[in-house]
């Protein structure tokens, strides 16, 4: 479904990427993880068209999207959920959750929030309240409901976990399995390895803007490498 090739992407003169090669089948969970200022997030961006390239190719479905705007990757089914969520919390629920659908006629709309609320229930319960009211878990929720309202093909999640207490980000990792197991294609970017890569299909892991290991999830896990340096063992 996506296949980057080459990727490089620079902040001023100061490259950020490498040449980045990743590849994400359709239906798989497929996982990067690496420290504070790898890269993870620059790539991320890199794909979803809000940070430039300055080499390399981004394809989706076959097609080379390298040079297509952000809206025009939407359109292509690509959603991202930002790190932090993002959300817009003067506005409600809802009006959040809208505002992801802005490219879906009314009757799609309607559609897609029921599925929205049927993946996470306490966003009907609260639906007319503040988004800024919600818990930094249920904030999570709501960021990934406004990318679903879309109807991506590819989902882009980035730091999912960031600021979340350990019993919510085991809510949050099941849902984003429940999601995958629906159709949804998942890239995740995380520091939190041994979530990121336990809910994986195959991971990835970048240092300072290369790639540096790749494969299932469960040999990544094993490796004494990662084991070291990301997992705590």
């Amino acid at each position: 479904m996506l296949s980057v090739e080459g990727l490089g992407s620079a902040y001023g003169r100061i490259e950020a990427l490498h040449g980045v090669d990743v590849a994400v089948n359709e239906g798989e969970i497929v996982s990067l993880v690496g420290g504070n200022g790898a890269g993870k997030t620059t790539l991320l961006r890199a794909i979803s068209g809000v940070q430039p390239v300055t080499r390399g190719k981004v394809l989706f479905e076959g097609a080379d999207i390298t040079r297509l705007g952000p809206h025009r990757r939407v359109e292509c089914g690509i959603a991202q959920v930002p790190e932090g969520r993002q959300i817009f919390g003067s506005l409600t629920i809802e009006d959040n959750l809208r505002l992801g659908a802005y490219r879906r006629n009314r009757g799609a709309t309607t559609a897609f929030l029921e599925h929205v609320y049927e993946s996470f229930p306490v966003l009907r319960e609260r639906r007319q309240s503040l988004a800024a009211g919600l818990s930094g878990g249920q904030q999570q929720m709501l960021a990934i409901g406004r990318a679903l309202m879309s109807d991506p093909k590819l989902l882009l999640l980035d730091e999912p976990s960031m600021g979340l207490a350990p019993i919510l980000v085991d809510k949050i990792f099941e849902a984003i399995t429940r999601l995958r197991d629906a159709g949804t294609t998942v890239f995740l970017v995380e520091q939190n390895a041994f979530a990121a890569l336990n809910i994986a299909d195959r991971g990835y892991v970048i240092e300072t803007g290369d790639i540096t290991l790749s494969g299932p999830a469960g040999d990544l896990m094993r490796d004494e490498r990662v084991r070291e340096a990301y997992l705590g063992v």
